[in-house]
């Protein structure tokens, strides 16, 4: 297209990258004389040594860190422990160079906040970025001064149990998301007492693993990778983010750990990130049944020519002292590794600082501020998917309610996966929320009904009886915690054991039931949508579920939370997400052959952006402006309904008639408001140039022309409108 305005970040050549790791790196200037001052005493064992890291059930870790053949350990955690094998370090090994303390603080370290997808519900980076400082806070004061967090991948199949750790199906929310919670784990000064490393992971497309399948294979187009699954890893690495993790799936053929083009080409040279790279657990041996390598020094070379700089567990850098004496590996490759790792420990100020505070680690963990923090960011989490009747809030009056289901009375199981040192008997229960805040004169009825896999007829039968002789039924189903995360891949997605059968007894009472759905991924609740009256998704919201969970049950809390991510109605859908291409033949009803499915509509059970509140919003007069290359949409907002309340306003946009398919619509910008009862506010939203831009022929490029624009509640609804920007 002629009249086309290119803007290009056009890659290293593939060729160049192939070849990269033969000639010796060139020496990286340092910011610290004493990096160069270590490498010039350190011995080759010494120096791979900092590139190893193990866990704390390593055998003879003492005795490793003793030797200063360990640069990191992680599960250590607790002043009194890692300081311990800190001193170890620093007054057995040779040098005394400090060890790095890491551990999977995802959510909060002792303090635990919703899971990704509930923090990601918020839609506010300000409350991503307060979880994770407070998590950084804690785990700092623990010893832990790395954490391999957050986990940036988008994630657009529910089958795949880490969409539990992620933000969602969307690049520009999960971009947002990315860099609070990076501004949140390490703060303005790695050194600070209150910051952790941050580290982005899994670079890259992980969540893309074939069948939602965990670990498998990728296989997309570089217009996919460029424009929804590295964007926020951009965003991650311009907000200062210092560690990268690799992932542990191939991309289109070559595994990512052993991917120059990946963390030369793109991470390095492309976006300039000067931090260091870390395997996952095993990664790098993980390379031989990948099939690119047939031994573990074979495997080691591979990893670390491409620019991984940490061995994560498997110990196959130490191979690489032979392979360094043989000249197959340049020494300068290695070096360049250990000045990364160094420089981490020298801004974390390690050398300074090595030990952690005691009696500091007792007052901070789960201390009143940060519990009031996992509260407030709760309480913006919870997803209203559906209240027909205004059935919620529940009356102060009611005379008795039967609080039902298997997750009713669980501590446990509200924390989630990855909850770091998260105690289950500090969390707070759904059925003791509840019993805290209802009168002496509401009776409370609670029956467990059945087990969240295991079959209890016995228990759906007094679970009837439960219903039958309440006024209102609470019914708290879903997941357990640890069914969602690393390793938990689903292939069905409905509610696990007996549970539908509990829910389908209990409607059969005719009582009326709210529904509390409780799940690391979405699940498909057809049944429950179309039966239900009222349904909450909470997700897994941490240390104060139950009291947030009560909270907005009786109305205490008004829901503002929206999904991050599309609910499919079946499996047969996956993936659905809101951002996909059009097609030549769009899904018609009355025509035969259009794209679509003989059995369930294409839409999703519940859109991207859904969610809803105990008051109503209403959108009028879309307008925009276009002046100076930058377009600005407006809407206006009232709260028309009859209390306070905050909603989330979308904005979407589409390019029509473009040189290739654009996404039929793509999430541009949000904003949370608060509203009283008639308030309005006109809200506004900017877009550039580069806003709009696609990948093409290797590079960013921006069409002029003309866009669609949508400002509205979700991706489903809201006032449409046009633009034109031209040159």
């Amino acid at each position: 297209m002629e009249t086309c305005r290119r803007i290009t970040v056009t890659a290293v050549a593939a060729l160049a990258v192939t070849f990269l790791w033969i000639a010796p790196a060139e020496a990286q200037p340092s910011s610290d004389p004493r990096i160069e001052e270590l490498l010039s005493k350190m011995t080759l064992e010494e120096k791979l040594g900092q590139l190893l890291q193990y866990t704390s059930a390593q055998p003879e870790i003492e005795k490793l860190a003793g030797e200063g053949a360990v640069g990191c350990v992680f599960n250590f955690a607790g002043a009194a422990v890692t300081n311990e094998l800190q001193r170890i370090a620093i007054e057995e090994s040779r040098l005394g160079i400090p060890l790095l303390f890491a551990h999977d603080v995802i959510h909060g370290y002792r303090t635990i906040f919703p899971i990704p997808p509930g923090i990601a519900s918020t839609w506010s980076p300000e409350l991503a970025e307060l979880s994770a400082r407070v998590a950084a806070k804690e785990a700092r004061a623990a010893g832990v001064r790395w954490t391999f967090a957050p986990m940036v991948d988008i994630a657009r199949d529910p089958r795949w149990g880490r969409i539990a750790e992620s933000s969602g199906e969307d690049p520009f929310l999960g971009s947002a998301m990315a860099a609070a919670y990076v501004r949140g784990f390490q703060g303005d000064d790695l050194s600070s007492d209150n910051s952790v490393l941050a580290c982005a992971k899994h670079f890259v497309a992980y969540g893309a693993a074939e069948a939602g399948r965990d670990y498998n294979s990728v296989d997309i187009s570089e217009r996919t990778l460029r424009q929804v699954y590295l964007p926020p890893f951009k965003a991650a690495v311009d907000a200062g983010v210092r560690t990268i993790m690799t992932a542990f799936n191939s991309l289109n053929g070559v595994p990512a750990t052993a991917s120059a083009e990946l963390f030369q080409s793109i991470l390095r040279d492309e976006w300039k990130f000067e931090g260091f790279v870390d395997s996952d657990y095993q990664a790098i041996a993980q390379l031989i049944p990948h099939g690119v390598a047939g031994t573990p020094q074979e495997a080691a070379l591979k990893a670390i020519r491409a620019g991984v700089d940490m061995d994560m567990v498997d110990g196959s850098y130490a191979t690489l002292a032979e392979a360094v004496r043989d000249g197959t590996l340049p020494v300068e490759v290695v070096d360049r590794s250990v000045r990364r790792v160094l420089q981490a420990k020298i801004d974390l100020g390690l050398f300074e600082k090595p030990y952690t505070d005691v009696e500091r680690e007792g007052s901070v963990l789960f201390a009143a501020e940060h519990l009031a923090a996992a509260r407030r960011v709760a309480e913006k989490s919870i997803v209203l998917l559906k209240n027909e009747g205004g059935l919620l809030p529940i009356s102060r009056t009611v005379k008795s309610i039967a609080v039902i289901g298997p997750l009713s009375d669980s501590k446990a199981d509200m924390l989630g996966s990855w909850h770091a040192d998260g105690k289950p008997e500090e969390a707070v229960a759904i059925l003791e929320a509840i019993r805290s805040r209802v009168s002496s004169s509401t009776r409370l009825i609670h029956a467990e009904g059945t087990g969240i896999i295991d079959s209890r007829p016995e228990g759906i039968s007094a679970a009837v009886g439960a219903a039958e002789s309440a006024e209102i039924v609470v019914l708290v189903l879903g997941e357990a915690g640890k069914m969602s995360g690393e390793a938990k891949s689903r292939a069905y997605l409905g509610l696990p054991g007996d549970q539908q059968q509990l829910l389908e007894a209990v409607m059969a009472t005719g009582k009326p039931v709210v529904l509390v759905a409780m799940s690391g991924r979405p699940l498909t609740i057809e049944w429950a949508a179309e039966n239900v009256p009222a349904i909450l998704w909470p997700w897994f919201p941490g240390t104060q579920a139950g009291h947030v969970i009560a909270d907005v049950l009786f109305g205490d809390v008004n829901p503002s939370g929206k999904l991050p991510v599309s609910f499919p109605r079946t499996v047969g859908q996956i993936p659905i997400y809101h951002s996909h291409l059009p097609t030549g033949r769009p899904a018609d009803p009355e025509k035969i052959y259009t794209s679509k499915y003989l059995d369930v509509p294409n839409t999703p059970l519940y859109p991207f952006g859904h969610g809803l509140s105990y008051t109503s919003f209403r959108y009028e007069d879309l307008k925009s402006s276009v002046g100076d290359g930058v377009v600005t949409v407006s809407a206006s907002v009232t709260n028309s309904g009859k209390r306070a309340g905050e909603e989330i306003v979308q904005l979407y946009v589409n390019d029509p008639v473009a040189s290739i398919s654009r996404p039929v619509k793509e999430l541009k910008g949000f904003q949370r408001i608060s509203l009283a009862p008639g308030e309005k506010r006109i809200v506004s939203f900017t877009i550039k140039r580069e806003d709009l831009r696609f990948w093409s022929d290797g590079g960013w490029m921006f069409e002029p022309g003309m866009f669609r624009v949508w400002i509205g509640p979700s991706s489903a609804e809201g006032l449409e409108g046009s633009f034109e920007l031209n040159e």
